[in-house]
């Protein structure tokens, strides 16, 4: 997914707001051009990527992309697939044949349940918009350990940051496992301590990772991360 602009806070506009001079720039989603200004049509921050002004919305559902990583969970059971719950409008499919393990028809209980949960990737999106998991592939897998946390779904760039900048000193800080999926679940795997340290720090760049204040916010919130070695 694409990143923002590095150290620059984003700024929140509404519809009918004008942003910016329409010279050399290209108009993305949530804005268009209209008397060589930028003109946002959607409640949302504004968001400029390789000189293309686009308005992220302030709440967005989860659109599956092909490719995504996402954490999913069963919803349901058949002989020889899984419906997901993916956090979006539509339930994804897995089949047997793009599970991880033998699967024989009619034994997919014996591999997972209604309430497991996986790491997965979108395999493909029809025009229909069925959705198609794989769980085939490095790092994907059943979640046995760990917490999993919800975040807005518009979100989750700010809790990544520039070049996945603050995931990694998030993950420092607290030695803690950190996956961040694409659907807005994030998998935090580690000691108690870290877990519920890493809880606040995901909420706190979840809310506040746009801001120019964040780094500061988060140096302050570090004070009482657990040390490495706590158990």
């Amino acid at each position: 997914m694409s990143q923002g602009q590095i150290g620059a806070e984003l700024r929140l506009v509404t519809p009918g707001m004008a942003i910016g001079p329409l010279s050399g720039k290209r108009v993305g989603s949530g804005a268009l051009a209209q008397n060589e200004q930028i003109i946002a049509t959607r409640l949302g921050w504004i968001r400029e990527i390789n000189d293309t002004v686009s308005v992220d919305p302030i709440n967005a559902a989860y659109m599956p992309r092909s490719g995504d990583l996402i954490i999913a969970t069963v919803a349901e059971v058949r002989n020889n697939l899984w419906f997901m719950d993916i956090n979006g409008p539509f339930q994804g499919l897995l089949p047997m044949s793009l599970a991880p393990w033998k699967v024989e028809f009619g034994a997919a209980r014996q591999h997972m349940g209604v309430g497991d949960s996986v790491m997965a990737r979108v395999q493909e999106v029809d025009e229909c918009h069925n959705v198609v998991l794989t769980m085939k592939g490095v790092g994907l897998r059943r979640i046995n350990e760990g917490s999993i946390l919800s975040v807005p779904v518009n979100h989750v760039e700010r809790i990544r940051g520039n070049n996945n900048e603050t995931l990694l000193r998030l993950r420092e800080i607290c030695d803690c496992r950190i996956m961040v999926g694409d659907n807005g679940k994030v998998l935090v795997d580690g000691s108690a301590e870290g877990i519920s340290w890493a809880r606040k720090a995901i909420m706190l760049a979840s809310k506040s990772g746009h801001k120019q204040t964040f780094s500061a916010d988060l140096s302050a919130l570090e004070k009482s991360a657990p040390k490495r070695g706590d158990a």
